[in-house]
């Protein structure tokens, strides 16, 4: 299944890449002790992890969510054509994001709102396309909704230091800055409501203006939680980061607490790189949490 209905929102799962993201378990989770991978190995292998080719698998997609007659993505992915040099499984690629777009019925010119969860390099890369030797946005009636912390923490101009590495480098010139530019970009901050059923909500922590989109249609619950969980280990772990968080003891507070409120409103969890089904429901099991069930979506 591609598309699952929950109340009065369609979701389509958009997928650029799903494979290794040549990291190790060990790089990509540092907090996590080898003998987790294997303790959960029969239900992480082989959607999530390799360990015989010690290797982590993921996904870039975007979720497609129609709702009050709009048309809205979650997050970009990678993009082509950009130069990522401290991220070159990123860089210069060339893939068919847009045709498998087009494959769910839609076109540039339809979407509404482009919501980035952050602006990491894999959420916002199909905000633009290169036009002769300019960026331009992807999508011309789009609205783009970013966080207004991440726009700040981003923008070279002010100077952050970031605390995971550097593999962010040119994103906001290449991805972010033309956007605001062309007058389409809406910061925003705390929370904003996109419409009745949707809304966006800051959940700190992987980045300074990491967000969560709830949805709430009828008697249906999701949390499209973006890096906030980049593996199902994280769920049954969840003081486990990963090695991209600005701040690890935020991070984790605002894992739990959206596991936490994923289990007491039975909201399926989406996050922005789980190969498989893409997501799940989970349930609490002591200080931790279990994978109850998976989203209703076909595995890749």
């Amino acid at each position: 299944m591609r598309e699952i209905v929950l109340g009065d929102v369609s979701i389509t799962r958009v997928v650029e890449f799903y494979g290794s993201v040549e990291l190790a378990p060990a790089t990509f989770f540092p907090d996590a002790p080898e003998q987790a991978w294997r303790e959960h190995a029969t239900w992480l292998e082989p959607d999530f992890v390799d360990l015989a080719s010690g290797e982590c698998l993921s996904a870039i997609q975007t979720w497609l969510l129609r709702s009050e007659g709009k048309t809205i993505l979650v997050d970009t992915g990678v993009g082509n054509d950009k130069e990522r040099p401290y991220a070159p499984i990123w860089s210069r690629r060339q893939s068919d994001f847009l045709g498998e777009l087009a494959r769910a019925g839609v076109h540039p010119g339809d979407v509404d709102l482009v919501v980035n969860t952050h602006l990491h390099v894999d959420h916002v890369g199909w905000n633009t396309t290169l036009e002769g030797r300019s960026w331009v946005p992807t999508f011309p009636n789009a609205t783009y909704l970013m966080p207004a912390r991440d726009f700040d923490f981003w923008n070279p101009a002010n100077g952050h230091a970031s605390k995971s590495g550097r593999g962010n480098q040119n994103v906001f010139e290449d991805s972010v800055a033309p956007v605001h530019e062309a007058g389409q970009a809406l910061l925003w901050d705390g929370t904003h409501v996109i419409d009745g059923n949707l809304r966006l909500e800051l959940a700190p922590g992987h980045t300074p203006g990491s967000s969560v989109l709830a949805l709430e249609s009828g008697g249906d619950r999701a949390l499209f939680v973006g890096d906030l969980l980049h593996s199902p280990l994280q769920a049954v772990a969840p003081d486990v980061n990963s090695c991209f968080c600005e701040d690890p003891a935020e991070t984790r507070a605002t894992r739990r607490r959206l596991l936490g409120r994923a289990d007491d409103t039975n909201s399926l969890v989406f996050p922005a790189h789980w190969g498989g089904s893409g997501g799940a429901e989970v349930t609490r099991n002591g200080d931790t949490f279990d994978i109850a069930a998976w989203a209703p979506f076909a595995r890749l």
